[in-house]
């Protein structure tokens, strides 16, 4: 599975640095690549993007 930004994405830009897999990219809002996503399945917590955004616009799909 992978993540999806919604439409109330204020493109804030905290998750891009906090994604291991580089797959979120920067457009009229923030765009998760879901070839690239895998959910954080490796990292303690889970998915970081979800973690920091603070509008919780992040959902999985």
């Amino acid at each position: 599975m992978a993540m999806k930004i919604t439409d109330e994405c204020t493109a804030c830009g905290l998750c891009t640095p906090e994604c291991p897999n580089e797959a979120i990219t920067e457009g009229d809002i923030f765009v998760i690549d879901p070839d690239k996503c895998d959910e954080c399945e490796d990292v303690e917590g889970g998915s970081r993007c979800v973690e920091v955004c603070p509008v919780d616009c992040i959902e999985k799909v």
